[in-house]
């Protein structure tokens, strides 16, 4: 079992930056792919940001340029710098870990943090 913990959100006005966290506990984090995915109101789910246990990285095409993802695996935690913020990036950000075992796939989910970009 994974606990994820989300922190850093808040609200910040167009072209502010803010970073969030995700600590995590209980499993060992290094063989985890760790995600950032956020949610907008009446959206689905989507993906912003992967950091696989490899050191790939991948990114959503609207977030490109401007979030970056890391990973501290000796403190098991994963970051996402968000810089550049704009108004349509207002949503709920959701750290996500995932893995796949020997016989089953292993997939975690935090509370979710807000971020809300408004002048």
């Amino acid at each position: 079992q994974v606990q994820l913990v989300e922190s850093g959100g808040g609200l910040v006005q167009p072209g502010g930056s803010l970073r969030l966290s995700c600590s995590a506990s209980g499993s060992i984090f290094s063989v985890f792919t760790m995600a950032w995915y956020r949610q907008a109101p009446g959206k689905p789910r989507e993906l912003v940001a992967a950091s696989t246990s490899g050191g790939s990285t991948n990114y959503a095409g609207s977030v490109k340029g401007r979030f970056t993802i890391s990973r501290d695996n000796p403190k098991d935690t994963v970051y996402l710098q968000m810089n550049s913020l704009k108004p349509e990036d207002t949503a709920v950000y959701y750290c996500n870990a995932w893995r796949k075992g020997a016989v089953r796939e292993y997939d975690y989910w935090g509370l979710g943090t807000q971020v809300t970009v408004s002048s």
